[in-house]
């Protein structure tokens, strides 16, 4: 019998800890985006009829995706107050909170009365725990994307950092496959009591996230930096209050960050759930069709999202964000001209062609806002610049694009130019970023812009 020597047992013992690190991240996170993702199929399909029955069809959905928006609205509140926590006290503590939080919310939902039953208190309660999921949300992504990469090995962080990624298409897969199966049922049960089980079936997730979750040990990078603090003896003075401390130190870090989310989160939102409303009403598609077509092309974002996280490890983060900025601007106008043909299979084409672009920015997206940031401040910093950015990109991407549609008598040229718009923001902002994959993660990050040499800004390393 082989017996592993004493240099291969920590290498082995490591290899071990990061898979189940990222196996944690990721069902953790595929059980907060159900939850998030639920609503948006909801708000998109049945929400306008039950809670907003008075205005006509395209006014009802446009007071649906409103309540929608509420949710990005909270994220970063979410966002600075789980950060701060994260921050000072770890990452790990963080992440059962915002998933309590989110499956209350979302099982909550389930329960609520309609418009008939409670009248104006039915919207109002409706906002008041969407609220609450963003609130959740917020705080959920810095903390499990901070634990996949600061336990990843230096040269595999963006194929690890992808896989709390990969929880956002596994969460839609799941939220788009239950609620289509309840959506089969009859008109009346449906619109009775169907929609309300993909809610309540939350809180067996929820649990099983849970579960999962508290098995995993603290980032090796947050540990490193307090036993750095607590050797200084630094605890003998108050410590700064991280959110004050990134907006001081890395303000262009955060505009930068924002502004790479653009298209991303614009185009996914448009791509996944203004879709949905798009071919229901305007093209007069089955649900059936729309929602298979969201669900084939998210298998495909599942595989997509991993292979360029790991191509970002070999080229560089800044390369395949730009790849997928500029596919997002060169599909803009394709996209609504494929769905347009009514095809099942040109549908199918046009929402995975979406999604491949959208995952070329987000299967990198962990890693690279991550070494954006000293691991001080990293959770306040990443989480701020990825929700603030959530507000105006993929919270009210769906409502401008519905009311784009409304302003010109349902052609979808203007929406398409709506999508440039996103991805030029994206373009410029990540040109403007340094290039981060060949450095390590530490007290502090890179400032000024690449002069095209990929991992300028190598950094020193605090472990």
């Amino acid at each position: 019998m082989t017996v592993p020597n004493a240099s291969q047992a920590p290498a082995q013992e490591q290899h071990s800890n990061i898979w189940k690190v990222a196996a944690a991240s990721f069902i953790g996170t595929a059980v907060e985006w159900y939850d998030f993702f639920l609503y948006g199929t909801a708000a998109a399909l049945i929400f306008n009829r039950l809670f907003f029955p008075s205005f006509d069809p395209l006014m009802g959905t446009l007071a649906a995706f409103a309540t929608f928006a509420v949710g990005f609205v909270a994220r970063p509140l979410g966002g600075i107050i789980f950060g701060h926590f994260g921050d000072k006290l770890g990452r790990k503590s963080m992440l059962s909170a915002t998933l309590m939080i989110m499956g209350l919310a979302t099982f909550a939902i389930g329960l609520l009365p309609t418009y008939e039953t409670l009248g104006v208190g039915a919207p109002i309660l409706l906002v008041l725990l969407r609220i609450l999921q963003g609130f959740g949300l917020g705080g959920e992504w810095g903390g499990a994307v901070l634990m996949a990469v600061e336990h990843a090995p230096a040269n595999r962080r963006g194929f690890y950092g992808s896989w709390p990624q990969m929880g956002a298409p596994a969460g839609l897969l799941v939220a788009n496959a239950v609620f289509s199966l309840f959506s089969r049922l009859p008109e009346e049960q449906f619109v009775s009591w169907g929609w309300r089980v993909p809610f309540l079936f939350s809180a067996v997730l929820i649990g099983i996230g849970v579960f999962i979750r508290v098995s995993v040990a603290e980032s090796p990078a947050f540990r490193a930096q307090q036993a750095a603090h607590a050797a200084s003896k630094a605890e003998s003075a108050p410590q700064k209050l991280p959110i004050l401390e990134v907006l001081r130190t890395y303000p262009r870090q955060i505009l930068l960050a924002m502004g790479a989310r653009f298209a991303e989160n614009g185009f996914f939102y448009i791509v996944t759930t203004f879709v949905l409303t798009y071919g229901t009403e305007q093209l007069k598609l089955e649900k059936a069709t729309m929602l298979n077509g969201v669900l084939a092309a998210t298998a495909v974002h599942l595989v997509a999202i991993p292979a360029f996280g790991a191509l970002s490890d070999v080229v560089g983060r800044r390369p395949v964000y730009l790849g997928g900025a500029m596919g997002c601007a060169v599909l803009a106008f394709p996209f609504f001209w494929l769905l347009e043909t009514r095809s099942t299979a040109l549908i199918v084409v046009a929402i995975s062609l979406g999604i491949i672009a959208h995952a070329a920015m987000y299967g990198p997206q962990a890693s690279f806002f991550s070494e954006l940031f000293g691991t001080r401040v990293r959770y306040s910093g990443a989480s701020l610049g990825y929700q603030l950015a959530s507000v105006f990109a993929g919270g009210l991407s769906p409502l401008t694009a519905t009311f784009l549609l409304s302003w010109s008598g349902g052609k979808s040229w203007p929406v398409s130019l709506y999508m440039v718009g996103l991805a030029l923001v994206t373009l410029v902002s990540v040109y403007l970023s340094a290039e981060t994959f060949r450095g390590h993660l530490s007290e502090s990050a890179p400032t000024a812009p690449p002069e095209g040499a990929a991992g300028s800004g190598e950094r020193r390393e605090v472990a």
